[in-house]
């Protein structure tokens, strides 16, 4: 602690301890009333002891204006959600131990000079939800304590330049669902302390150079909801600090290069803007992020190193990138442990992906064109991998082997003729597997003991039986013809047809042994490849199969 805090902790402390005294000391005649009104409550309020110190809730009650009587030991003021349209300067200017007060849900449309003097232990001002159409002028200035500033669903259209002098300790402003056009550029330059701000809902257009550039120490800022269109190239410029940055719900039609400027962000939000396009390098500067989120924009286009050296990277999510028709360059990009690429013209896939991906547990690639596939053997963590609606005309004996924690697999609509015999043998986790509208004539069962889930409807030259024995786990089974289900007991049953793929994937073997399954009803899409399954339990484990035999 400094020298000017501890002797201001300690002035406190002694101006305490001698109200206190005169408190407890019987006024001349008085026989002590005047001490117990040192200590009143005001009428319908509620009061509790804090310490030494008493907590004032007067929220609700359809007051006018401040109470007159209250306690000078008051260290919480709840005024929220009554008709105080005006603050008279003097009001409360003897609460020399007030931390909190809430003025929200009120009707002040004005904050006069002085309406807060006096306060000198305030911490936390709530202002939100009155009519003020500007930011006080000089009301707040100076209130060398103060750390909280709630200024949100107001009208304010203004920021007075001045207005935030001496705030040194603000750590938190929401200036948010407001009527702002532009930033504040002037008034910020005045919180050195200020560690999270929010300027969302509001009608902010641009956002010029250095326009948070004294904010050394701000951690979250958060700008969605409003209408920008355009970055100055240097206007996160100075935010040396910052971890979250939300540009989300804005006009954006261009990516934001300028986020390259932080390089301690961690989460990043642009989506649902107007981004075409992410450039070469995009996140060069920003080594640290964990997580972006730019969905709901029409991306056609990614630059192949875009993603490129962002080692703590946990999940990348690009769908419908039409114009990609390379498998992006990963390196360094070692953290990531869901990747989903859908929608795009990847016709192949890198050698080296596994290697460039160690810790990935979640492969989504449906809806590309990829014709062969490399061997996955060194993404041993991998949990499911989704590959229909591609090219795919091969597998390889080894394009699967040791993927000793893949619980599911859909290769659905693809081209897939044969499959080598031990191609699954090492699947030892394996639950799901879809294979169905490929071009089988043949089966393999060898490793797929623990499968609970098997698809493989619309390979018409798939026509033998397929004996139950090899599937003794297995609850719900598709296959391309009626008489296939009896190898499975089911000929002399009727089930009723019901969606049932989509289960979680991480209910273990014995519970879904546990759980009832109807039958898949076949969609012409096949996008749904898991399966869900009723939450009854049944005394019996009967296999559900289709399409049932008539």
């Amino acid at each position: 602690m400094d020298t000017s805090s501890a002797a201001a902790t300690a002035a406190r402390a002694l101006l305490l301890l001698t109200l206190l005294r005169l408190d407890a000391a019987p006024a001349k005649g008085s026989g002590g009333a005047a001490g117990k009104r040192q200590r009143s409550c005001p009428a319908a309020c509620h009061c509790e002891p804090d310490g030494m110190l008493v907590r004032v809730d007067c929220s609700d009650l359809g007051l006018t204006s401040v109470p007159a009587n209250l306690s000078v030991f008051a260290s919480y003021l709840d005024l929220s959600m009554n008709n105080i349209s005006k603050l008279p300067s003097s009001s409360l200017h003897n609460l020399r131990f007030l931390e909190e007060l809430r003025l929200a849900g009120n009707g002040l449309a004005h904050v006069p000079k002085g309406a807060f003097a006096g306060l000198f232990s305030l911490k936390v001002l709530m202002l939100q939800n009155n009519m003020l159409r500007q930011v006080p002028a000089e009301a707040l200035q100076n209130l060398h304590t103060l750390q909280s500033l709630r200024l949100d669903a107001n009208h304010i259209s203004f920021v007075p330049p001045n207005c935030f002098n001496g705030l040194i300790s603000l750590r938190h402003l929401w200036l948010d669902d407001n009527s702002l056009t532009d930033i504040p550029v002037q008034a910020f330059k005045s919180l050195p302390a200020l560690q999270a701000m929010t300027l969302a809902l509001n009608k902010i257009h641009h956002i010029p150079d250095y326009a948070f550039g004294t904010l050394s120490s701000l951690v979250v800022l958060h700008l969605h909801n409003n209408r920008i269109y355009s970055l100055g190239k240097k206007c996160f410029d100075g935010l040396h600090s910052l971890e979250t940055l939300d540009l989300n719900y804005n006009n954006l039609d261009k990516f934001p290069t300028s986020v390259r400027a932080l390089r301690s962000l961690k989460e990043l939000g642009f989506h649902s803007n107007n981004i075409k396009s992410i450039p070469e390098q995009a996140f060069v500067g920003n080594p640290s992020l964990v997580a972006i989120h730019f969905y709901d924009n029409p991306i056609q286009i990614v630059g192949k190193s875009a993603f490129q050296h962002l080692p703590e990277l946990r999940t990348l999510a690009l769908n419908g990138a039409s114009q990609i028709t390379e498998f992006p360059d990963l390196t360094g990009t070692t953290s990531l442990e869901s990747l989903t690429l859908t929608g795009a013209q990847i016709t192949s896939l890198p050698e080296t992906v596994c290697d460039q991906l160690p810790n990935l547990q979640v492969l989504d690639l449906s809806y590309n064109k990829l014709e062969d596939l490399p061997l996955f053997t060194a993404c041993e963590k991998l949990q499911k991998i989704d590959l229909h609606h591609n090219e795919i005309y091969k597998i390889k004996a080894g394009t699967f082997q040791q993927l000793v924690a893949l619980r599911s697999l859909d290769l659905a609509w693809n081209k897939i003729a044969t499959i080598p015999a031990n191609a699954f043998s090492s699947l030892q986790s394996l639950i799901k597997l879809d294979l169905s509208a490929n071009l089988l004539s043949s089966f393999p069962v060898t490793g797929l003991y623990g499968l609970t889930h098997l698809k493989l409807t619309g390979n018409h030259a798939l026509q033998s039986l397929i004996s139950s024995e090899n599937f003794p786990e297995l609850k719900v089974i598709e296959m391309p013809y009626a008489y296939q289900c009896c190898a499975f007991g089911v000929c002399n049953n009727y089930y009723k047809i019901q969606n049932q793929w989509n289960k979680d994937e991480n209910s273990s073997a014995d519970e879904l042994q546990r759980k009832d399954a109807g039958i898949f009803h076949v969609h012409d899409d096949f996008e749904d490849f898991l399966l869900d399954f009723d939450e009854d339990l049944k005394p019996h484990h009967s296999v559900q199969c289709s399409p049932s035999p008539e």
